[in-house]
């Protein structure tokens, strides 16, 4: 059978393939997405889209014990777990019949199998029937990533869960170790913790959510210790013992080992690039650490060859990935296109309360030679975050003290995932504090707190 000819081919249909798929069409271009799994990716069927809806229940159920301070009364309050799991498999299902109905209106050609790359513009993707052969002019690598697994600490679906898992529990945990504090385990610890699981979150770094600025991970934890949550940082997760119904964790902290008891555990120990299977080597594509090494374009340094997302390392977002398929389907089209910029793309975390940031923290603008001008905001001040009854939270900002650059933008509180973007959109347009300052916010609402935080850090905060 002869080989099918496309312009651009992509391996892997999650929100950096799909959306290179899709950009890529729109340009003229034909266009094929092979995808092993699920059209969406990991993003959208097992990470951030399912996630959220469970952390919205959660959510929910956390106001609903609160009824009394807002006049109202709720009786009886409790949850069922399979219906909070069907919710969110529900929605990931309505996102991926989403994504699929977006490709075959590009008329993006689908093709579901397991893909390689063995020479030059050519791949060869295992099917239900057989082998497909395809050539194109442009191949994207957007495989994604999958959880690392620890020596020792390997899941088993049973007693020690990855974030499938815990998307799909079996049972609601009663007493919770989570190995990571990153973006992944401390969502998993807010929600579990919500529900009414006994959690135990260890950290090997020196606080939790070790990426954010020192203020921001000190104000979460004092609020995850506040809702019941133990933090142990500074610590190992050692050894697992498993026995029937329970573990056994050995837990290094401060030099000394000791043993506690839990009937669940999550690993959320970071990922490894799904590099494997693909031909890579052969190709002479350099791979450092399960991630594909590009330069600024995405280029892998083999002609027609590009990698995007998870797959061509940090920061692993699914935002990330999007914005460099956009780049790449332009840039193979000849477009003009400028490269993306590692400090203008913001983190977000889900957790209770959330997390938001961009740009530089504190300590690294210090250590990059900075003088700065630093702001901080409490919610506290703010009328909006009172009246919804979340008046706990603290935005800050960090300005070069010379340029009145924006450096970064930290974050904790309510709905700050939603607040960060207006910083965001600052950066991009080169604003400066002055821009920021004389820029009108609407009140009453949390987004004045950003207008708050800049005046600060320069001495002109009026409800503070």
């Amino acid at each position: 059978m002869a080989a099918k000819s496309f312009d651009f081919i992509v391996i892997g249909a999650g929100p950096g393939g799909y959306v290179a798929a899709i950009r890529a069409a729109q340009l003229g271009l034909s266009v094929a997405v092979v995808e092993r799994e699920h059209l969406g990716g990991i993003c959208l069927n097992w990470g951030c889209i399912p996630t959220k809806a469970l952390l919205r229940s959660s959510e929910v159920f956390h106001l609903m014990e609160r009824a009394k301070e807002f006049g109202l009364s709720a009786e009886k309050i409790g949850y069922d777990l399979d219906a909070v799991v069907n919710r969110s498999r529900g929605v990931a299902k309505q996102m991926e019949g989403g994504v699929r109905g977006l490709l075959k209106k590009n008329k993006v050609t689908v093709i579901m199998g397991e893909a390689s790359v063995p020479a030059k513009g050519k791949v060869s993707v295992k099917t239900d029937k057989g082998t497909e052969e395809l050539t194109g002019k442009t191949i994207v690598l957007a495989t994604g990533a999958r959880a690392r697994e620890l020596p020792g600490l390997e899941a088993d679906g049973d007693l020690v869960w990855t974030y499938r898992h815990a998307l799909k529990p079996a049972r609601m945990p009663k007493k919770l170790l989570v190995i990571g504090s990153g973006a992944i385990g401390i969502e998993f610890a807010s929600f579990y913790n919500t529900l009414g699981a006994d959690t135990t979150v260890v950290e090997v770094m020196d606080r939790v959510l070790p990426v954010e600025d020192a203020d921001i991970s000190a104000f979460a934890k004092k609020q995850f210790v506040k809702q019941g949550m133990k933090i142990m940082e500074k610590a190992m997760v050692k050894k697992l013992d498993r026995a029937k119904g329970k573990v056994t964790a050995h837990i290094e902290v401060g030099g000394k080992v000791e043993t506690q008891e839990f009937d669940t555990v999550i690993s959320a120990v970071g990922i490894v690039g799904n590099v494997e299977n693909l031909g890579l080597e052969e190709l002479g594509v350099k791979v450092d650490r399960t991630h594909v090494m590009v330069d600024e374009y995405c280029r892998t340094g083999v002609e027609g060859l590009y990698a995007i997302g998870d797959i061509a390392g940090a920061p692993w977002l699914a935002h990330k990935a999007s914005h460099e398929g956009v780049m790449v389907a332009e840039h193979a089209a000849g477009k003009k296109v400028h490269p993306i910029r590692p400090n203008s793309i913001a983190g977000c975390t889900y957790c209770h309360p959330q997390v938001a940031s961009v740009g530089l923290t504190e300590a690294k603008a210090k250590e990059a030679g900075y003088e700065l001008k630093v702001g901080k905001f409490p919610f506290i001040g703010n009328g909006k975050a009172v009246a919804l009854g979340e008046a706990e939270g603290l935005i800050k900002t960090v300005f070069d003290a010379k340029t009145g650059e924006l450096l970064g933008a930290h974050m904790v509180g309510a709905e700050v995932t939603e607040l960060i973007q207006g910083y965001v959109v600052g950066q991009a347009l080169e604003t400066t504090e002055e821009d920021l300052m004389h820029t009108v916010f609407p009140h009453p609402t949390l987004s004045e707190m950003l207008h708050e935080s800049v005046l600060q850090a320069y001495g002109r905060a009026i409800h503070i």
